[in-house]
C-alpha cells in the first residue's frame, strides 16, 4: 500500500480532489492487486471558460479500451508475484466494454460499440488504455485524426491516422465526420514485441462508426460490411516510437524555466527483470533451473509493497515516532553498467548470457526529495528476459518528456537533443523497446507517489518505487493529516 489501504467490503471512503492546471482526460482505478480490470472509469475535465484551444467539438466520445477477464484476478495477480504464467491472458479485447463481432463468447456473435456520427461534425475522442498487458494501436477506417491532448494536458495539434496508448495513458483526438455516409471499423489492436520475447495471442477489438442516414444495402459507393482499416503489424513497435516523439506541449508553461535551469536529482533507472532465490535462500541455480522465482525490477531492485501501513500513513507517523517502515533508498543507478539492449539477453536458459546478472533483490525502496526540486530521470529498458516497452507512471505529478531513443542511453550524445522549448507535459511515458526516455520534473506536491510500470505483470513482478516529496514553506504546500475514516489494513501477514 502506498497512499492508502483497501476499502473494505461494505464499506466506503470518499475522496476528495482538485484538478487545478488540468484540462482533458483523466481515468480512475482500483490499485488492489489487479482489481482494474474492471474497476475503473473515466474523468473528463473541460475548460472552465468553454473555451477551447481549437474548434470546439460537437460532442466528446470516450473510447475505453479494455479486456474480457475469464479468470480469478486475484490468482492471476498471486501467479506474477511468484514469478509469472504468461498463460494467464484475457479471454478479449473490448471498445467501451464490447467486445466486438469477432468474438462469440456466448455462441453468438458479440455487439459491436457504435458511434453515430453525422456528416461535416466534429467528435473527440477520449482514449483511455485500462487494458493489464498491452500497448494498443487504435485507427478507423477512411478518417485522420487531430491529436490535441494526453494525460489532460493540450498538446500540439498534429494529424495521423493512427492512434499508439499505453496503459495508463490517455489520448485526446478530434476526428471529422468527413468520409461517405457509410459504415466504418474503428479497431484497437494489441502489439508486442517479437520473438524471441514471450508470445501471447493476437487481441483486437472492433466497434462501428455509422454515419447518420447510411444506406444498410450495396450502393451509394458503401459496401455492405463495415469498411476496416489497414492495421499495422503487431510486432510493429516503431509506430508507437513515432506517435510519441511526435507528442509536444504548448509553448509558455510556468515550470519550464525551471526545469531548464539546475537540476537537483540525477536518476539513471535501468527497467529489467531478474530473479530471486525461493525460499529466501542466498544462492541457487538460475538461468530457468526453477530454484528462482522471476520478479521485476528498477535499478536491480524488486518493489516490496507494504503490508501493515500506507507508506503516505508511515510518512505521517514518522512525524512523531521517528520510525519508517526499514525503507531503503532506491540506487541513483544500476549496481553494474552492461548492454542493457542485447538481444542475447533475453533468452532464460542455463548458461545464457543473461544468467550472470539474473540475481535480483527485494526491497521497499523509496526516493526523497526537498520540496520544489528539479528531478531528471532516464529511464532505460533492457533486454533481461523480454524486450518489452515500458509505460512508466508517476502519481501525484506531471513531468515533462524531453526525449527518447533506441539502444543505450549515452548523456555525452543524448543531452544536447532534448527538447526543452515545448516538451509534452504527461503523467505517463512510453519507455521504447530496448530504447530510453528522459522526463523532468519539479517536486511541487508533497506526499508519497508511486512511481511504477503501468503494466501489470510488471507491477506484481516488482517495477516499482516510491518518490516521497517534503512539505512546503507554506501550509498550502504542506500535506495535511490522514482524514479520520482512512481505510484501515486487515488481514495482513504478521
Amino acid at each position: 500500500m502506498i497512499t492508502q489501504c483497501p476499502i473494505q467490503p461494505n464499506t466506503t471512503f470518499t475522496y476528495r480532489f482538485n484538478v487545478t492546471g488540468q484540462e482533458g482526460t483523466l481515468w480512475w482505478h482500483a490499485h488492489v492487486s489487479i482489481l482494474r480490470a474492471t474497476l475503473h472509469g473515466i474523468i473528463i475535465i473541460r475548460p472552465k471558460s468553454g473555451s477551447y484551444p481549437f474548434e470546439k467539438p460537437h460532442m466528446d466520445v470516450p473510447v475505453i479500451i479494455g479486456e474480457w477477464w475469464q479468470r480469478d484476478l486475484m490468482k492471476v495477480d498471486k501467479n506474477f508475484s511468484n514469478g509469472g504464467h504468461f498463460s494467464d491472458n484475457p479471454a478479449g479485447a473490448t471498445i467501451n466494454g464490447k467486445l466486438g463481432d469477432l468474438y462469440n463468447c456466448s455462441g453468438f456473435v458479440e455487439d459491436n460499440f457504435v458511434l453515430n456520427v453525422e456528416q461535416g461534425k466534429t467528435y473527440m475522442l477520449r482514449l483511455v488504455n485500462a487494458v493489464l498487458f498491452s500497448e494498443y494501436y487504435f485507427k478507423v477506417a477512411g478518417h485522420k485524426f487531430t491529436v490535441v491532448g494526453a494525460d489532460a494536458n493540450y498538446v500540439k495539434p498534429y494529424t495521423t491516422d493512427v492512434i499508439a496508448v499505453a496503459p495508463g495513458e490517455t489520448i485526446d483526438v478530434l476526428m471529422v465526420a468527413d468520409a461517405p455516409p457509410c459504415r466504418y471499423y474503428m479497431v484497437a489492436l494489441a502489439n508486442q514485441p517479437p520473438a524471441p520475447d514471450p508470445q501471447i495471442p493476437v487481441f483486437m477489438s472492433r466497434g462501428v462508426v455509422q454515419y447518420k442516414n447510411a444506406p444498410i444495402d450495396v450502393g451509394n459507393n458503401c459496401t455492405k460490411e463495415a469498411l476496416m482499416p489497414e492495421m499495422p503489424n503487431q510486432h510493429d513497435t516503431m509506430v508507437s516510437f513515432y506517435f510519441h516523439g511526435n507528442l509536444s506541449g504548448m509553448a509558455g508553461h510556468p515550470l519550464l524555466a525551471q526545469i531548464k535551469g539546475h537540476i537537483d536529482e540525477h536518476l539513471f533507472i535501468a527497467l529489467g527483470k531478474g530473479s530471486i532465490c525461493k525460499g529466501n535462500k542466498p544462492s541457487c541455480k538460475r538461468g530457468g533451473s526453477g530454484e528462482a522465482i522471476e520478479v521485476a525490477y528498477m535499478n536491480n531492485v524488486s518493489f516490496h509493497l507494504p503490508e501493515k501501513m500506507s507508506i503516505l500513513e508511515a510518512r505521517q507517523y514518522a512525524k512523531t515516532n521517528g520510525a519508517f517502515m526499514g525503507v531503503q533508498d532506491l540506487p541513483s543507478r544500476p549496481p553494474r553498467s552492461f548492454n542493457f539492449t542485447d538481444p542475447a539477453l533475453i533468452p532464460v536458459v542455463p548458461g545464457g548470457k543473461l544468467e550472470e546478472l539474473e540475481a535480483t533483490r527485494k526491497a521497499t525502496t523509496m526516493r526523497r526529495f526537498a520540496h520544489n526540486a528539479v528531478v531528471e530521470v532516464v529511464f532505460q529498458s533492457t533486454a533481461t528476459m523480454q524486450s518489452d516497452s515500458n509505460p512508466m507512471h508517476l502519481h501525484g505529478h506531471d513531468f515533462f518528456v524531453l526525449a527518447q531513443g533506441h539502444g543505450n542511453y549515452n548523456p555525452a550524445r543524448d543531452v544536447s537533443g532534448y527538447n526543452l522549448v515545448d516538451p509534452a507535459l504527461k503523467n505517463t511515458v512510453q519507455v521504447p523497446r530496448l530504447g530510453w526516455a528522459a522526463i523532468r520534473f519539479v517536486a511541487d506536491n508533497p506526499g508519497a507517489w508511486f512511481m511504477h510500470c503501468h503494466f501489470e505483470f510488471h507491477i506484481a513482478m516488482g517495477m516499482a518505487t516510491v518518490f516521497e516529496v517534503a512539505n512546503g514553506p507554506t501550509v498550502d504546500e504542506t500535506l495535511p493529516p490522514p482524514p479520520s475514516d482512512l481505510p484501515k489494513c486487515t488481514n495482513v501477514k504478521e
